[in-house]
This record gives C-alpha cells, structure tokens and sequence, in this order.
C-alpha cells in the first residue's frame, strides 16, 4: 500500500471524527464521489495484516448504524469483499487475524435482522402466479395452464414463503456461519441497483475464486493466494447466483460469464440441486452473441409489457361481425362490366296469393307457406349477389329463373305444401 493512499484513509478517518450531525447528509452524497478512497479502502481489506484494518472495519460500522441511507449502501459495497477475506482466513485457519472483520460482519446482521424497535423481522415473498401478466410472461402465451391457474389465484391459494425470525449471534461458528453469510448476502442483493460497478467486479471475482480455490480449475484462472478449499452451501451459493445475474445486465459481461462458470463447475462437484438449478437457467436465458462488449455501461432486457387498456379486439370473429361483413361486401358498388351487372340483377319480389289474386283457402297453412318462399327467395337472391358468383353472368339469371319457375309451380301444386 503505498504512503499516497494510506494518507487518503488516514485524512477519511479523522474526518469523520469531527463531523457534526447537521452536516452528515452533505458529507453522505460527497463520499460516494471520491473513488481514489473506495480502491484505498480496498486494498486494506485485502490486507489482513494491515493497521489500518481495524479502525477502518469500526468506521464502516458507525457508517452502518448511523441511520443515512447513503452510508449504509458505502458500507454495503465492500460486503462481497469483507465476505471472501473472512472465508479465506477462516480456510486458512488463521481465525485471530480475521476478528475485526468478523465483528462487523456480526454488527451488520444483528442490526439487519430486527427493526427500529428492536423486534425480529420476518421477510415474506409472495410467488407469482401464471395467470397474472409479468414483465417475463403473457398468461395467453402459456395455454391451458394459465386457465389452471386463473382458478387458483380465484381462491386465494397464491403460496407466500416467509424468512425469519433470524436468532441474535455473537460470534461466527462454523454451524453458523453461512447462516449469516448469507443472510448479508441477501441484503446486498436487495441494495444492488446502488451498489457501483466496482462493487459488482468485486462481486463476480470473489464469486469465482470461492468455487476453485483448492481445485484444478484454480489453476486454470491462475488464481494466487490461498490454494486450500473454501466451504460453500447451497444457499449462499444461490445468493452469488443472484448478484451474478444482475451484473450480466449491468456492464460486467465478461467477469459474470466467468463467475457463473466456476460456480456450474463446483455446484457439479458438489452435487447441489438448488445452485445448478438456478445457474442452468440463467445461461439459458442468456442472449447468445447480443453482449460482446463488457464495457457498454448498463442494459436491458427486453420483454413484452401488458397494455393498460383491454386486449379484447375489435375485430374479434362472432356471429354479427361475420353477418355485418357479408352485409358490408354486398354493399360495395360494383363497378365492372356489362355481362357482370346482368349478374347481379335482382329477382322481382314474387307474390304469394294464387293466379286469381286470391289466397289459398288453407288460412295459416298458406301464409306460413308464403314466408318460407320468401325465405327462399331471399337466399337466391343473396346467392346471386355473392361476388363469388358474379362473374357466371347470365347462366346464372337462367337458374334464377328455373328455381323461380319451380317454386311458382309448387305453390300452385296443393301436393307440394308438406310440414
């Protein structure tokens, strides 16, 4: 470390000291600017035996319980960091020289596991349901299993998984360990759209030099340090998972490539279900080819969002649009030549007493019979106007004819009326 940079922490140390609280909001929003103090602060974590360690860990500590928003997410950013120096120590079984930042990591989660009264808190995560539009599904999209699921969600059956209440701890055990480690993990997956890039690197390295430390692949990544292997569990495996998947979108392509890699390559070697669920899924979602840069800052996915209006179209195919469509295309003028306008000329409308003018002596019989020709007429006459037809011109008048010339003659038939 050189004297330059032991003087920026040393100056960042004093200055808080004398800082009063009315000024702690400005003091706040100035710090996240000076990155010449976040790479010094850094490089004295990364030194375990460093003077510096233990009043620089007290400080990030005030930082955290001081009640500012902005010096709580200061302090988060150098959680991954502080998480794999102590894993580190701990493999190397040098547990002294690790106390301070063991002590904070304990503040930090005693302090995230109760409230501002002091009770324990319980996270709850409702699952979401298939039937409800997401940013990542359309239930339309889904089939039969969204009408499944519409049912479901009818009966307020909708699954709520709850985390919590989390015990009080005072000292890192190896049965407790990863408890908390990953505990502190979920809530710097909570604060990452805050967290700065240089975060989200640290995060992705230390991600992979916990899944190949003491392992071939070790080797491979050319990787110095300690080469003896550090303990994972499931869980907090999928909480690196987590942060991996953001820092995909968020301008660490490559170093989160690598980092999902290591953690596929020891999930396998460890044989957990939960981690090479999650990582299998997320390389399958992966754009092949559409990143090829890590350095295009931040980006997107892009996904189909639900229109706030209904999707229920105008143009939906029911009985009256098929009826008013039919209604609209005899409507059209017909603008083309002679032999086609002989083609849909109209039948005169065709009485339905007897030759004499008078009715038949069947009463209703002879009325019910008059409506169903007329029916009858009807529909020859919207057969002939079928633009289908139009272009049969004039041998289809002559069928119009005959079949008119048929119904004349069965209604003068007394045989031919039979209900």
């Amino acid at each position: 470390m050189f004297t330059s940079e032991k003087g920026v922490v040393e100056e960042w140390l004093s200055e808080f000291k004398t800082l009063p609280e009315t000024s702690l909001p400005n003091y706040a929003t100035n710090l996240k600017e000076k990155s010449s103090l976040v790479s010094s602060l850094y490089k004295v974590i990364q030194e375990p035996q460093s003077e510096l360690l233990e009043p620089v860990c007290h400080q990030l500590f005030e930082f955290y319980r001081s009640g500012e928003e902005q010096l709580l997410r200061f302090t988060l950013q150098f959680l991954p960091e502080l998480i794999w120096c102590y894993l580190a120590v701990s493999a190397s079984r040098n547990v002294h020289s690790s106390g301070c930042i063991e002590a904070l990591l304990l503040g930090v989660y005693n302090l995230e596991i109760v409230d501002k009264q002091g009770h324990s808190k319980v996270l709850s995560f409702t699952i979401p349901s298939l039937s409800k539009p997401s940013v990542y599904h359309e239930p339309s999209s889904i089939g039969s299993m969204a009408l499944t699921e519409s049912a479901l969600s009818q009966h307020g059956l909708s699954k709520v998984v709850y985390s919590g209440p989390h015990p009080q701890r005072e000292m890192l055990t190896a049965q407790n360990r990863f408890e908390v480690l990953t505990f502190l993990l979920l809530c710097y997956n909570a604060a990452l759209t805050y967290m700065p890039r240089v975060s989200l690197q640290s995060l992705c390295q230390i991600c992979s030099r916990i899944c190949v430390c003491g392992y071939p692949r070790q080797q491979v990544r050319k990787y110095k340090g300690i080469s003896s292997r550090v303990p994972v569990s499931s869980g907090f495996m999928v909480q690196m998972l987590t942060g991996i998947y953001f820092a995909f979108y968020n301008g660490e392509w490559d170093l989160a490539q690598k980092a999902l890699d290591d953690i596929i390559y020891r999930a396998q070697l460890e044989l957990y279900p939960e981690p090479l669920l999650v990582a299998n899924a997320i390389q399958a979602s992966l754009p092949h080819g559409a990143m090829r840069s890590s350095k295009e800052g931040t980006r997107c996915i892009q996904v189909e969002i639900t229109p706030t209006s209904s999707r229920i179209s105008r143009n939906a195919v029911t009985s009256m649009s098929i009826r008013g469509h039919r209604w609209k295309r005899h409507e059209q003028p017909d603008n083309s030549n002679d032999t086609t306008e002989l083609g849909i000329l109209v039948i005169p409308e065709i009485s339905v007493t007897n030759v004499a003018g008078e009715r038949t002596g069947n009463g209703e019989k002879g009325r019910t019979l008059g409506e169903i020709d007329a029916q009858h007429i009807q529909g020859v006459q919207e057969t002939a106007t079928d633009p289908r037809t139009e272009s049969k011109g004039l041998p289809e008048i002559r069928r119009q004819k005959s079949v008119r010339k048929m119904m004349e003659d069965g209604i003068n038939s007394p045989g031919r009326v039979q209900f």
